[in-house]
């Protein structure tokens, strides 16, 4: 699916090829070295459409203009839904891009469910093995974790993670990062939940962990109450043409933060959303300001 349409050319002056799409900016993944376009792709809330056939196509849509634009990483759990059919029917009518990135989640109290239920997400997604599993809000995840590690080592999976959101349980995340062979960690951080900047982010580079964010527009609150304020002018220095954009460079110029994941079922939001990954990104100063501007909103 094409970002921008192309008018056909003519000899007496015609409207020229849409210029295309900056490549996203990356950041390695320290474990493995693998580079990941700093915005990805949620999907809590947003893919659960059921057997809708109409909204599953809206989702492929989505899908197909997230990698028209350079995306890479898809982010689902079993807890959201439909939303790993959903996946899985988008990534069929699309031919199964080479550049997905698959992250998934096991979620279940149960140990000796967490390998099947791990089978079935594979089902659903339609893909071979993932490239990220991580246990989905610490649920279990001493007997997840151990399981996850044994999948990695038989190259049933790539890296192994662990997450949590709205600010829950990060002296237990702490804890773990700091014992166990992690790859990735996933919590909630933006201009105002900045609580991992006190450990969580600090360990993660020290440690060589991915970040993954979620919640970068609190669901949509926060870009929703900025709505009803101008954009500040400044922000176009850094080129960011809407407040979702300026959220998103806050968040993924932290030099910890691998990855966000904003969701949403709109392409132009999509567009809007990797757009913020190209072009430059806030120093800490710029970062200070954005933080105050947002935080006094």
């Amino acid at each position: 699916m094409a970002v921008g349409g192309i008018a056909a050319l003519s000899r007496a002056g015609g409207a020229q090829p849409a210029a295309p799409a900056p490549a996203p900016l990356t950041k390695s993944i320290p474990s493995s070295g693998e580079a990941l376009p700093v915005v990805g792709l949620g999907t809590w809330i947003t893919f659960n459409v059921g057997n809708d056939a109409a909204l599953r196509d809206e989702c492929a849509a989505v899908v197909a203009a997230f990698f028209a634009a350079g995306g890479r990483l898809i982010d689902s759990s079993p807890m959201y839904g439909s939303s790993q059919p959903t996946i899985g029917y988008a990534l069929q009518k699309l031919g199964r891009p080479e550049a997905l990135f698959s992250a998934e989640k096991v979620w279940t109290s149960s140990p000796r469910n967490g390998p099947p239920q791990i089978a079935q997400s594979l089902a659903s997604w339609g893909v071979p093995r993932f490239d990220l599993v991580q246990v989905h809000n610490l649920l279990s995840w001493e007997a997840h974790l151990d399981t996850l590690l044994a999948m990695k080592e038989a190259k049933q999976i790539r890296h192994v993670g662990i997450t949590t959101s709205e600010g829950r349980r990060h002296r237990d995340m702490e804890a773990i990062m700091a014992s166990r062979p992690l790859d990735f960690v996933q919590a909630t951080y933006n201009p105002v939940d900045r609580e991992l900047e006190a450990r969580i982010l600090p360990l993660a580079r020290e440690r060589g962990i991915a970040v993954i964010v979620n919640r970068p527009f609190r669901e949509g609150e926060l870009t929703r109450k900025l709505a009803r304020h101008p954009l500040p002018g400044w922000a176009a220095e850094i080129g960011a043409m809407s407040w979702a954009q300026l959220v998103l460079k806050f968040i993924v110029s932290h030099p910890s933060v691998t990855c966000a994941i904003p969701a949403t079922t709109r392409v132009d939001h999509v567009r809007e959303n990797l757009a913020a990954a190209a072009g430059p990104l806030p120093d800490e100063a710029f970062r200070r300001r954005i933080a105050e501007a947002i935080g006094h909103i």
